[in-house]
């Protein structure tokens, strides 16, 4: 009956670990001049006036660097300035692109932002989307498999803990130019984008169906 009973606690201590991952914190630069430039961003973009870079997630934004390695892609968003800035150019922000998130290509999971903290990474909802940023994203180097799992399991855990309505996939975001979480107040600021690819955000979303994320907005 003991030896039942250890395998049984056996059994689901290997279950919880299997369901389990490890968040490894590994913080972008943010030091006051970056947080200017995202309260200046949030102001100016926006016309939100705020004392600190604080966001309330409503939506979780999946990306591709398209950058091949970790070690590269965080040195990108590293730096508190786009490279190449001219501050001398009105109207165009200095403040660096960066995601909250960024997952490797074995599937390891860094935090590189606090989830409510401003991060630069999708237009016009910046102010309430946290970013999820995965290595790779070239015809050479597709997202994997243990990228898909560890987004399916951070999604979870973001939705867990906040009242998130929205998934999407980066190349989804203008959908919300008629949405009230839209605030990007120039309507010439637009980029096409692919990331993180359909297939990817297919397979994530069917994965999480059970959560009941809204349903994006319709064109």
């Amino acid at each position: 009956m003991k030896q039942h009973i250890l395998y049984l606690i056996l059994i689901g201590t290997l279950s919880a670990c299997s369901s389990s991952k490890i968040i490894v914190e590994h913080p972008i630069t943010f030091n006051e001049e970056r947080k200017l430039l995202t309260l200046a961003y949030l102001q100016n973009r926006y016309g939100l006036e705020q004392d600190s870079p604080k966001i309330i997630p409503k939506m979780i934004v999946l990306h591709w660097t398209v950058i091949p390695t970790f070690k590269k892609s965080f040195e990108a968003f590293d730096p508190a300035t786009l490279p190449n800035w001219r501050p001398d150019i009105k109207n165009v922000s200095g403040l660096n692109v960066s995601s909250h998130f960024m997952v490797d290509r074995d599937g390891s999971i860094y935090q590189l932002l606090p989830e409510t903290t401003m991060a630069r990474h999708v237009i016009g909802l910046n102010h309430c989307a946290i970013g999820v940023e995965n290595v790779g994203g070239t015809e050479e180097l597709p997202l994997t498999k243990a990228q898909l799992k560890s987004n399916i399991w951070l999604v979870k855990y973001l939705k867990d803990k906040y009242d998130i309505d929205y998934l999407i996939g980066h190349y989804e975001y203008t959908l919300f130019e008629s949405h009230p979480l839209w605030l990007e107040k120039d309507d010439g600021y637009r980029t096409v984008k692919t990331d993180p690819g359909t297939e990817f955000m297919a397979d994530v979303r069917k994965a999480v169906k059970n959560l009941d994320f809204k349903e994006l907005p319709k064109i």
